[in-house]
């Protein structure tokens, strides 16, 4: 305990944390972050209730508009869809959904990217030849098409019967496969400036290994902005599991994410349900927005050019 409030002080005190405090735009996003996370992992404890039993549903209540507009239902406060599920519950199922997804790839892409970059970077010759040309003809297709491709190659090698339980994994792997490319070209440049510093070579007359160079003392110096990277990264997974969803190659309907949820309440659009749709969409632009302006809040406090 002796120890534990000294180090608590002394990060609460440093430049970020003071940079944060400042900040209205940060507390506030990781404000909404933090509700939106909590309600999500939550989902079975605070929701209204579990909108995919069946036990819980009622045909009465389908298509119950808002409960601030006529004919609403207090017990339904973002109304109900078609088959009387709770738009806020599923609202909040759904969230944990498209979270995992970001959550899972963002680390998926991280690990392997900064593998890649810190072989490429410190190896260099062949080996950084060969992955940077993968990455420049990555880097030549937008993001969405690769991942569509990525998703189309893993879900043909599945058995049919397999394939809505394996969607989860799918999309995670499809993400991440894309995305791996940023971490990898920005480790890799980080690398090629550490690796002629003193420390390094002070290292290598010692006896030290590649290895233990690379993740001992280069690793740690790189980190900082695969973290920022991360951080924005984490809102374009979500958006891109979300546009995966919408098209139809995303989550099931049994498992529905924000996307799914988006593309089921689209197709009642005009026929005057317009809570089915709007409300998944506000709270997917919601949870982006809050990830990019949490990230671009860190990209500024981690340069210390502009400290």
């Amino acid at each position: 305990m002796s120890t534990v409030m000294p180090m608590l002080y002394s990060v609460w005190d440093s430049d970020i944390a003071y940079s944060f405090r400042k900040s209205r735009v940060a507390v506030i996003s990781t404000l909404v972050l933090i509700a939106m996370f909590l309600a999500a992992v939550f989902a079975p404890y605070l929701a209204p209730q579990n909108p995919f039993d069946i036990a819980e549903l009622s045909l009465f209540d389908s298509e119950l508009p808002p409960a601030w507009s006529e004919g609403g239902n207090p017990a339904y406060v973002l109304g109900t869809d078609t088959q009387a599920r709770d738009v806020l519950s599923s609202i909040m199922y759904g969230m944990r959904i498209s979270l995992l997804v970001g959550f899972a790839s963002v680390i998926l892409a991280a690990v392997l990217g900064v593998t890649l970059g810190l072989l490429g970077g410190f190896l260099g010759g062949i080996v950084d030849a060969v992955l940077m040309r993968i990455a420049d003809v990555l880097l030549s297709f937008p993001p969405i098409l690769v991942a569509l491709l990525i998703n189309g190659v893993l879900r043909g090698a599945m058995p049919r019967a397999a394939q809505a339980d394996s969607a989860l994994i799918v999309l995670i792997l499809s993400i991440g496969l894309t995305n791996w490319v940023q971490y990898a070209r920005t480790v890799r440049g980080s690398t090629m400036v550490e690796r002629r510093k003193e420390y390094v070579e002070a290292a290598r007359t010692l006896g030290t290994g590649s290895v233990a160079i690379m993740m001992r003392h280069i690793l740690p110096n790189v980190l900082g902005p695969v973290l920022v990277i991360a951080t924005i990264n984490l809102g374009m997974a979500v958006l891109t599991e979300a546009t995966l969803s919408f098209l139809g190659v995303g989550m099931p309907p049994t498992q529905p994410s924000l996307g799914t949820l988006i593309q089921i309440g689209n197709e009642f659009l005009f026929s005057g349900i317009w809570w089915v749709v709007v409300f998944p969409a506000v709270a997917l632009a919601v949870l982006v927005l809050a990830v990019n302006l949490l990230g671009d809040w860190l990209r500024d406090a981690l340069n210390p050019k502009l400290r």
